[in-house]
């Protein structure tokens, strides 16, 4: 991997050196097109080098397959924990050789008057012919308004800065938000010998396994194959309504061998379950009456938006698998509607609360005169292919299926976007592994 400084001028500059952008690269060098990928961090890994002490995929190991760049370790039905995974990302770029730049952030991109780009750094500015961003769609921590209104003396952090138990002041712990990193740090804090309160959000749940396979190899198998046999996974077009893009992931985990993350399995075991946050009273917080109709939503999440595609499929594909054999689980936890955080012995709390988009450098401007942001704060793209020519995208949550944000959209992602920048001969170079 090389680590050149910043030139004045190149023909392709992707903005971002995690999975995407590096994947990026690996097509423009084998087409040999000049180009460089700036990241303002200080070490390669992308935001993975971001997550708490114990963090660990939850997508099988052998989800980490780059184009040009296969899994190939011992352990494919594994999850690898957070630095393996970071060092992996690192691996990828020296073995691809990529042209990275580090410590260099773009804060302003904008079109020049002869169609190229003009990306201003902290390092200095650079015209490129293309540029593709490649810097995902989770920038900023998003913590609701609420949490200016709880008591000073709680110690409140994202999970974006959370690391450890032990980190923690002791006592009890709130943790707002039930997707999966949400579900996780509190199994976490609950296995440490912390009192939990989870207060449940509307994130599904997904089995770690059905019908004899890990989830995702299924869902892989869906975007790989599913139109085929009638039943496409679900691609962005298809969306009833574009804020879903936005929708917590379902929650599961790679802890322990993988595993389940049964939110009524918790409560049984301890950690105590709460409805929405409503509002903030003194030391008391108001919860909603919803826990009990967030539960069910979390229980039927799987069985209304996967089950109904994989059981054709595995049909109609020829599969031989075994019979469903999920078990329920009928637990029901009380409802509380207002619970006194001192005397809960409450010392923290952990907002599991999500990310939003920050594209704000984006000074560009779309052929119709709008800005290349959405409503939503979104580029607005086809696929990644954007409406100013010579700009893409890659990495975007729901780019083009739920899969587009993930290790496993990388390469079909990837690929695709490399075809429509002219870098794949009609002779082709191969589909990458996803």
């Amino acid at each position: 991997m090389t680590t050149p400084s910043l030139p004045q001028s190149i023909d392709t500059a992707i903005v971002g050196a995690g999975q995407a952008g590096l994947a990026m690269s690996w097509f423009l060098r084998g087409a040999g097109r000049e180009h460089v990928l700036l990241d303002r961090r200080g070490q390669v890994g992308g935001s993975w080098r971001d997550r708490w002490d114990e963090f660990c995929l939850v997508t099988p190991n052998w989800t980490v397959s780059l184009p040009g760049f296969p899994y190939d370790g011992r352990d494919p039905n594994g999850f690898m924990p957070r630095d393996e995974i970071a060092d992996r990302i690192a691996g990828y770029a020296a073995a691809i050789d990529a042209p990275v730049v580090l410590g260099t952030g773009v804060h302003r991109l904008s079109a020049r008057v002869d169609g190229r780009f003009l990306l201003e750094t902290n390092g200095g500015s650079m015209i490129a012919r293309q540029v593709v961003v490649a810097t995902g769609g989770f920038h900023v921590p998003k913590i609701p308004d609420v949490a200016a209104a709880m008591p000073p003396s709680l110690t409140q952090i994202h999970t974006h800065n959370y690391t450890r138990p032990d980190a923690l002041p002791a006592g009890a712990v709130l943790v707002v938000g039930s997707g999966q990193s949400g579900a996780q740090i509190a199994e976490e804090l609950h296995a440490a010998g912390r009192h939990v309160y989870l207060s449940v959000g509307t994130a599904g749940r997904l089995p770690r396994r059905y019908r004899g396979q890990d989830f995702f190899l299924w869902i892989v198998q869906l975007e790989r194959r599913g139109a085929e046999f009638g039943v496409p996974l679900p691609t962005v077009d298809k969306l009833p309504d574009p804020r879903m893009r936005f929708a917590a992931n379902g929650h599961l985990s790679g802890h322990a061998g993988g595993h389940d993350t049964n939110l009524r399995l918790m409560a049984y075991d301890g950690i105590t379950l709460l409805g929405h946050l409503d509002g903030v009273d003194g030391d008391k917080i108001r919860l909603r009456p919803d826990l009990a109709t967030n539960l069910a939503f979390a229980d039927a999440f799987f069985d209304t938006r996967f089950k109904p595609l994989i059981d054709p499929y595995i049909e109609r594909a020829g599969i031989l698998a075994p019979p469903d054999d999920r078990q329920p689980v009928a637990f029901e936890p009380p409802e509380t509607l207002e619970l006194d955080l001192a005397k809960a012995g409450i010392t923290s709390v952990v907002w599991s609360s999500g990310y939003r988009a920050d594209f704000s450098w984006l000074d560009i401007a779309g052929p119709d005169g709008r800005s290349i942001l959405d409503e939503h704060g979104f580029p607005r793209q086809d696929r990644g292919v954007s409406d100013v020519s010579g700009l893409y995208f890659i990495g975007l949550p729901w780019l083009h299926t739920v899969l587009s944000a993930s290790l496993m959209g990388v390469g079909p992602d990837s690929h695709y976007l490399a075809d429509r920048m002219g870098l794949i001969p009609s002779a082709g170079v191969g589909t990458p592994t996803a």
